[in-house]
């Protein structure tokens, strides 16, 4: 536990006050579900992209990935490099493309509703079971970052661990109720820019001697942890561990709460910037998570003899050998955005997925603006409870689910929205073959071991939901007229829409 302090604990009550300070000024600027749910599509470039970033990298950015830099060294750079080239195919395959269509399809507020839309599907079935897999799969999601709150409160003060979880759920849940999707992007970029600015900060106050003394001390404790081609007992780095971790990177195509910022975005005029500085403090984040890890092995050998029971710790552990307990509190609150940043925008996809795919969709499709979005409040309150009560045991056998949600978005939706955005010819029953293949192989794969099952399962499951999607829209005669004739208008739209 981290000795707390009277200025830990001030920094931590005044950030969360501006947080819903945040919510409370966007609550009073929300007249609709479009801008309960897509901010009235009046996103900027800087927003638009600090939120994206900041909503995927979740805590992990922070304790995660340092984690791993801690224990394989350079090996860590395969998993950031393959993030860091997805984050920027994303902006520059799908955003566009994304924005533009959902527009075309009548103002399309979700993922689910855009597919739909998309392949004109009357049976309500594809959107019906696309709106299952993000409600399955968030709240798995959302329960490990509440998990993950619980754990930073209950170091950072001592707190019982249920007390924690607790706190950290109504501070998340109190402005994405209110604010909708401004409150979670304005806060969303304030969070983003503090957990970039941390993340740098820290090894470089940290660092002794420069960047070449670093590497002299590292490979004093052990070679293999400044090469990318070994693991840290010298043995080289297999084919399928390699493409294990960048294929971390085909997971953006499918992830709705990232895909979100997309069609929220103001202008297409505004996605190359917004794709640059989404591509900028990725890079300059993940470095840093990577050098805090490099960087914190240095400290742990030198001052606590080389022992660290977790080595998802090492950033709370810099930070309070450090720093003043006042730059401590503003470091360690930087933990709190990343979980939080990622907890709302996950509570939000989800709670649309039930106001608009189930309840509009399904049983009041004449249903007003007004009791969407009150759907959409009560549905944020009734999921971050079912999420309360899975996190309330870290150890539940639940959260395992959460080491391959990203996997599941990643193959259940990424092959159907990209061939949506670039196949004229892809039908309905190829997206419906497409997200049941892909989300289905990744949970079957993820059960089998040993050999080609060792590989990463986003990777079947992308290649088999590509497959399924080519060969069943061929099998099923091809897209209709009608359908065909809206991808032509939103092929023009490209050039004419602002």
């Amino acid at each position: 536990m981290i000795e707390p302090s009277f200025a830990i604990t001030g920094t931590f009550i005044v950030y969360l006050l501006g947080m819903l300070a945040i919510g409370y000024y966007a609550y009073r600027r929300t007249a609709n579900s479009s801008d309960y749910f897509l901010g009235g599509r009046s996103l900027g470039p800087w927003p638009a992209a600090i939120s994206a970033g900041a909503s995927d990298m979740s805590g992990w950015l922070l304790l995660g990935l340092p984690g791993y830099a801690y224990a394989a060294g350079m090996e860590s750079l395969w998993l950031a490099g393959g993030l860091l080239l997805g984050t920027w195919a994303n902006w520059q395959f799908c955003a566009k493309r994304l924005r533009t269509y959902t527009i075309i399809t009548d103002n399309a507020l979700t993922i689910p509703e855009y597919l739909s839309r998309r392949f004109e599907d009357g049976s309500k079935l594809l959107q019906t079971i696309a709106a299952f897999f993000i409600l399955l799969f968030f709240l798995f999601y959302t329960s490990s970052g509440l998990v993950a709150g619980g754990k930073l409160f209950e170091t950072v003060f001592g707190l019982d661990y249920q007390v924690a979880v607790v706190i950290g759920t109504v501070c998340i849940v109190s402005y994405t109720l209110f604010g909708g999707f401004l409150a979670v992007s304005w806060t969303d970029l304030v969070q983003g820019l503090l957990m970039a600015a941390a993340l740098l900060f820290v090894p470089i106050a940290a660092m002794e001697g420069g960047f070449g003394q670093l590497g002299q001390d590292l490979s004093a404790i052990n070679p293999e942890l400044l090469t990318l081609w070994n693991d840290m007992q010298g043995e080289p780095l297999s084919l399928i561990a390699i493409l294990s971790l960048a294929a971390w990177g085909l997971g953006y195509f499918g992830q709705p709460h990232i895909l979100a910022r997309f069609k929220a975005t103001r202008s297409n005029k505004d996605i190359g910037t917004a794709r640059r500085i989404a591509v900028s403090w990725s890079l300059l984040s993940m470095a840093g998570a990577v050098m805090v890890g490099m960087v914190g092995l240095l400290y742990v050998n030198k001052q606590l003899g080389g022992e660290l029971a977790d080595s998802e710790t090492i950033f709370m552990v810099l930070v309070n050998a450090m720093f003043h307990p006042v730059i401590a509190g503003i470091l360690l609150a930087a933990i709190l955005a990343a979980i939080m940043s990622t907890a709302d925008s996950q509570l939000l996809v989800s709670s649309s997925a039930l106001a608009e795919d189930f309840y509009k969709r399904v049983f009041k499709p004449d249903a007003s603006s007004e009791s969407i979005v009150n759907v959409g409040r009560f549905a944020v309150i009734a999921l971050s409870v079912i999420a309360l009560a899975l996190a309330f045991n870290p150890d539940s056998t639940v959260l395992g689910l959460v080491s391959y949600a990203w996997a599941g978005f990643g193959a259940a939706f990424g092959p159907a929205l990209l061939f949506s955005l670039y196949w004229r010819n892809m039908n309905r029953n190829g997206a419906l073959a497409g997200v049941l293949v892909g989300g289905v192989t990744v949970v079957v794969w993820k059960q089998l071991s040993g050999g080609l099952f060792d590989l990463y399962e986003i990777v079947p499951g992308f290649v088999f939901a590509s497959v399924a999607i080519v060969l069943v829209s061929i099998l099923t005669g091809g897209a209709s007229r009608s359908v065909t004739a809206t991808f032509d208008d939103y092929q023009k739209g490209l050039d004419t829409l602002d």
